[in-house]
């Protein structure tokens, strides 16, 4: 359990975040446990070796409130199944903040990636990874691509629902203009939320002078239904190599919300793999979560 002045100080982040604040359990266990259980279900295991038909691993980029395990208990082996060595890091956590990460800076938490990218290539020996992100996940390694060096060591960018022009959480941040000091409390209490407002300075700096950088392979997979990362065209990036999807033109059926998207949605899941291996992908359909 949290502190309660933990609590009392992050009241006002998790207030501009409640509609994610169930994307991570709150689970007893630490977070060693927790990355010993993803091993023994098949990713996070660094002896594997990519094969022919997948030669690159694919490192997952968790959400804001996620973490490396619990954010993809249902892609993380839904990608393992099909062959492909998987890998999931942790990164933006805050201080007296267990499992409950993606918090902090949004440039600061790219630099993590960027390390954990390098960790992932030694282990497998590959030149390159995919990235496959939920939410801020989808956005934050854009950040590395641009500004870190990524773009010479990465083939995709897969977003689940990426924030990649920030959101209004369905007209939400509007709030903080009208309590002065809020924006500054919450900038305070968990920096990676205010740097995902629309119009954010961060964001501004991101998307400045285009979307993409050369020589990456982008899908953006999103959903009408998204109430977190809103509007939901929001999320659609512009630029070469670039593939936006909305769920609900392949299915109409499908109910997806921001958290599903990511978490449980096999049609999603089927996107994505198809983004992964462009050269085997089959159409994706609401038979497709089957």
């Amino acid at each position: 359990m949290l502190p309660w002045r933990n609590i009392r100080t992050l009241l006002p982040a998790l207030a501009l975040a409640v509609a994610a604040a169930t994307a991570a359990p709150a689970a007893a266990t630490a977070q060693s446990s927790q990355t010993s259980d993803a091993t023994s279900s098949g990713w996070n295991d660094y002896s594997c070796k990519p094969s022919a038909r997948h030669p690159r691993p694919v490192v997952l980029v968790h959400g804001t409130l996620g973490n490396s395990v619990d954010n993809w208990l249902g892609l993380a082996p839904y990608l393992v199944d099909r062959g492909y060595c998987v890998f999931s890091l942790d990164y933006g956590q805050l201080p007296g903040v267990p499992l409950f990460h993606g918090l902090g800076p949004v440039d600061k938490s790219a630099g993590q990636l960027s390390s954990y990218v390098d960790r992932v290539l030694a282990a497998t020996g590959t030149s390159k990874v995919d990235l496959v992100g939920h939410s801020q996940g989808g956005m934050m390694p854009r950040y590395y691509l641009k500004f870190l060096g990524g773009a010479a060591k990465v083939n995709a960018l897969v977003g689940l629902a990426p924030s990649n022009h920030g959101t209004t959480l369905s007209g939400l941040t509007k709030l903080l203009d009208l309590f002065p000091g809020l924006d500054d409390a919450v900038a305070k209490a968990a920096p990676g939320l205010m740097d995902q407002v629309a119009g954010s300075d961060f964001l501004n700096r991101l998307n400045a002078g285009g979307d993409t950088v050369p020589g990456v392979r982008y899908t953006v997979i999103s959903t009408r239904y998204d109430e977190v990362v809103t509007p939901y065209r929001s999320q659609f990036l512009a630029g070469p190599d670039v593939k936006n999807v909305v769920l609900q033109d392949l299915c109409a059926s499908d109910l997806s919300e921001h958290l599903t998207i990511g978490m449980t949605d096999r049609l999603a899941f089927h996107e994505a793999a198809n983004a992964l291996d462009p050269e085997h992908a089959t159409p994706t359909t609401c038979a497709s979560g089957d």
